[in-house]
């Protein structure tokens, strides 16, 4: 299933007083798939359980900002209770007209459950005139039927 959020496009983003990006006024998101009751929503917006993949395999979460964003910070929450895997996530950025994505990191994690259960990553970053950023998620190197989720995903830009 393919997605998109479109939200209105306003002359600058808003800014939260957290410092963090309000996503739902600031870019449009492309998702690979969600199960329901899990929608990409909650992991952008904070507003619940987080969001999770309808099916296996690897995932992609694409933010395309409305205008650039000088993005300076990234932070990542991924929760995993019930299934021990090893996990690997990509995030990239696209800078405003170019046209190949750029890696920003490559990462694997192992959930062990009940004991780890909780990825919580966050990238101080220099990223001028970004124009999106995407992560993508294999949530099981393995290769076996874990789904991605992720519980949180907030960026921080500069005006």
């Amino acid at each position: 299933m393919r997605k998109r959020l479109i939200s209105p496009i306003r002359s600058t983003a808003v800014v939260r007083e957290s410092g963090w990006l309000d996503l739902d006024q600031a870019a449009l998101v492309e998702v690979t798939s969600e199960a329901e009751g899990y929608p990409v929503e909650e992991a952008l917006l904070g507003d619940g359980r987080g969001w999770r993949a309808d099916v296996s395999g690897i995932q992609t979460i694409r933010l395309l900002f409305d205008r650039p964003q000088s993005i300076h910070l990234v932070r990542l929450v991924f929760k995993e209770e019930t299934f021990p895997r090893t996990q690997e996530f990509v995030l990239r950025w696209l800078p405003s007209g170019a046209g190949s994505w750029e890696d920003i990191v490559r990462q694997q994690w192992n959930f062990s459950p009940p004991n780890t259960i909780e990825e919580c990553e966050e990238y101080k970053l220099d990223l001028p005139s970004a124009a999106a950023l995407e992560l993508s998620i294999n949530p099981d190197i393995s290769s076996g039927e874990a789904r991605s989720s992720l519980q949180r995903l907030q960026v921080a830009a500069r005006s």
